[in-house]
């Protein structure tokens, strides 16, 4: 019944988009926090263990940003047609509210 809703709402390939975006905002503020917390470890012990995370942080995000790009979605080399996809979703998400 979902997708039956979002074929519907024309949104079907927005509901990929959406989440791959949220999971590429929560992996670059995983990269962030370790990072931060790298900082202020006190043994070697845990900076070992900070510094695995935040390799598994880094490369999560590697594959994200990569399926976002083979999928269209994310455009980090080129400004222009990251605004457009960027204005293809806002305009998406205004309509649904309409």
């Amino acid at each position: 019944m979902t997708n039956f809703v979002q074929n519907i709402a024309g949104m079907s390939g927005m509901t990929d988009q959406v989440i791959a975006t949220d999971f590429l905002i929560s992996a670059k503020s995983g990269v962030r926090n370790t990072a931060f917390a790298l900082t202020e470890a006190a043994t070697p012990e845990i900076r070992n263990a900070l510094i695995l995370q935040l390799n598994d942080a880094i490369d999560t995000h590697e594959k994200i940003s990569q399926y976002m790009i083979n999928k269209g979605y994310y455009h980090p080399n080129n400004l222009t047609e990251q605004v457009n996809v960027d204005l293809n979703a806002s305009q998406t998400a205004i309509q649904l509210n309409n």
